[in-house]
């Protein structure tokens, strides 16, 4: 009876701790994958600027066809990445197009005095800073994740379940890392 008692607890033990262990790994995936949707959903709203913005610019420096090009071509490849690494690399680039947008407008002293010129770089500074913390809270997530995915006794849990790690989003240099300014 006592042997029975023995084993039954030990069973109980072990089911506990899979049962725990497995409910931590769903929590952390289940957080990562909402986390790269609220970068997606900042993402869709940094999209949806950027024609507001050109169109705006257009109407004063219809001459930029080259930069105009460059932040659509920009736009488009990273409206179609799939994946967190090819997002990553084409927002960087978008990011790198806005700037040159940006810089363009400085030779025009009329556009950087229109107000809709104004709202608009605001919203597109203030949606580059919720996009930030987005990375960051899915970053801080994912590195969760993978530490409990490699570290033991976790890992055991990780491999029978088929929990795999996840990749960050990472920018691709400290140049891109701050967003779009403008100085007036």
């Amino acid at each position: 009876m006592e042997i029975l008692t023995i084993v039954l607890i030990a069973l109980f033990l072990i089911g506990a701790w899979l049962a725990f262990g497995y409910n931590g790994l769903v929590r952390l995936k289940t957080q990562s994958q909402e986390a790269l949707a609220d970068i997606d959903v900042q993402l869709k709203r940094r999209y949806d600027l950027i024609p507001n913005l050109l169109e705006t610019v257009k109407g004063y420096a219809a001459h930029e066809k080259e930069t105009f090009d460059r932040v659509t071509q920009a736009r488009t490849a990273a409206m179609g990445a799939t994946g967190v690494k090819e997002q990553a690399e084409a927002n960087n680039q978008l990011t790198g197009a806005l700037k040159s947008l940006f810089a363009v407008s400085e030779n025009y002293p009329e556009l950087k005095a229109s107000a809709n010129f104004l709202e608009l770089q605001r919203e597109l500074t203030d949606t580059e800073d919720k996009v930030q913390a987005a990375r960051r809270f899915y970053n801080a997530n994912v590195r969760d994740l993978n530490i409990k995915v490699q570290s033991f006794p976790d890992n055991i849990i990780a491999n029978i379940f088929g929990f795999k790690m996840m990749e960050l989003f990472e920018l691709a240099d400290a140049a891109q890392k701050e967003a779009p300014q403008v100085k007036f």
